[in-house]
């Protein structure tokens, strides 16, 4: 007997953590500390949206094992802001047998939708949800906070980065690896036990490859206006040649892909790409859409009308 329903995994219901009221950028607090958030309109200082991207790797390894770790893609648009205390579950629609895309989504246990996404398996990844989403983007009618941005910028020099398991991420990530694997919705001996691990050597955790991408993005020196509050509003992490190792070293070199506009943000849309150290061979992307709130940046109607 056949059917057409639609079937699902979904994982257990997790409150995560929230471990960025500390962070700063610019020389101010961000949108995760609860005063920087409630000024801006918002109830509480939201958890980083990546966070919620572990809840879906169990889901995940279920589906494709240990290829998901080397060649997996996570491509998701947030909906709805967490805070700390709220409980999230994630879904993955089962895939047809042999298929390497699938759909994913996470909810709040009230049914209140926190992020849509696509998951798939490489190196065809066909075209993923912010691919989607990128070519129906209009182009922006006037931009303030990001005036002197255009697509094609890329950093202003190759980065080198890595993650020790006890290495501080810096201001924009007050915390260690090792920390956060104390706080972690779904952890796994893979992340610090390396003879554990398939790979010989401990793996960074999915949601982290998001602090190693963005740990050294003051470099790229790209010239948004400050001071201004952002947020992740969109954002896809892809496997080329995976997973990424604890206390590996990388290259990152970035590029401006898209600029885009809403009634309340400016967006910049950046790839980064993460190469082995010598720069040759690309290890894995990260798309990320910044948005900054128009009505953070002090002035903003006045200069967006003026000339």
């Amino acid at each position: 007997m056949t059917f057409q329903t639609s079937l699902s995994l979904c994982g257990p219901l997790r409150q995560p953590r929230q471990m960025l009221a500390e962070q700063e950028y610019s020389g101010h607090t961000s949108i995760h500390d609860d005063a920087m958030a409630e000024k801006l309109g918002f109830r509480a200082g939201p958890i980083e949206g990546p966070t919620h991207f572990s809840q879906f790797v169990p889901l995940l390894a279920h589906l494709w094992g240990n290829a998901w770790f080397e060649r997996g893609c996570f491509s998701s648009h947030f909906q709805n802001m967490v805070v700390e205390g709220e409980s999230v579950r994630a879904f993955v629609e089962l895939p047809a047998p042999g298929a390497t895309r699938a759909r994913a989504w996470a909810e709040k246990a009230d049914g209140t939708p926190v992020l849509e996404a696509s998951a798939s398996l490489g190196p065809d990844h066909g075209t993923t949800l912010l691919e989607q989403r990128m070519a129906q983007l209009r182009p922006p009618e006037k931009l303030v906070i990001l005036s002197d941005l255009h697509v094609g910028m890329t950093g202003a020099q190759d980065e080198l980065v890595r993650m020790d398991a006890d290495q501080h991420m810096g201001k924009l990530y007050p915390f260690s690896l090792a920390q956060k694997l104390q706080r972690i919705t779904e952890t796994s001996p893979w992340y610090a036990d390396g003879a554990s691990s398939p790979w010989g050597r401990a793996i960074i955790p999915l949601e982290m490859v998001s602090v190693l991408a963005e740990y050294t993005s003051p470099l790229a020196r790209f010239p948004v206006k400050h001071p201004v509050v952002g947020l992740f509003a969109d954002q896809e992490i892809r496997m080329v040649d995976g997973p990424l190792f604890v206390g590996e070293n990388y290259l990152i070199r970035r590029e401006i892909v898209a600029l885009s506009e809403s009634k309340r943000t400016e967006s910049y849309w950046v790839r980064t790409r993460i190469y082995d150290e010598a720069g040759q061979r690309i290890k894995a992307e990260m798309l990320l859409n910044h948005a900054t709130l128009k009505h953070s940046y002090a002035g903003y109607e006045a200069e967006r009308n003026a000339g």
